[in-house]
């Protein structure tokens, strides 16, 4: 059973000797979070309540923050990585994050 939740951050890079993204510029990042297992006693896999709690402690780290301050090289990979990486410390399930950059470009990591 997959279970899901979606935020979302605003933030600032520019992306070093790339051409059209080397000025700072900032982006609305939509960031999907899919976790995979089983129901426990309770009828539920996790609470929606505590996915969004977990999730959103992360997020806040890179809210309307210079993602170059906190990524060497802040493009969507390397970001969905940095968050991914976090995220995996205090999940107890296999799941997948995938992170937008602004509408129709994205990435995911992970597998369910």
């Amino acid at each position: 059973m997959r279970l899901g939740v979606i935020e979302y951050i605003d933030s600032a890079h520019y992306l070093p000797g790339h051409t059209t993204c080397g000025c700072m510029h900032g982006h609305t990042y939509k960031v999907e979070f899919i976790i995979s297992g089983e129901k426990k006693g309770s009828g539920m896999v996790m609470d929606f309540y505590d996915m969004k709690t977990v999730l959103r402690k992360v997020l806040s780290e890179y809210d309307h923050r210079c993602l170059n301050e906190i990524v060497e090289f802040p493009s969507v990979e390397n970001l969905c990585e940095s968050i991914y990486g976090k995220l995996k410390d205090q999940i107890p399930y296999p799941f997948v994050l995938r992170m937008w950059e602004g509408k129709g470009k994205w990435c995911e990591m992970g597998e369910i």
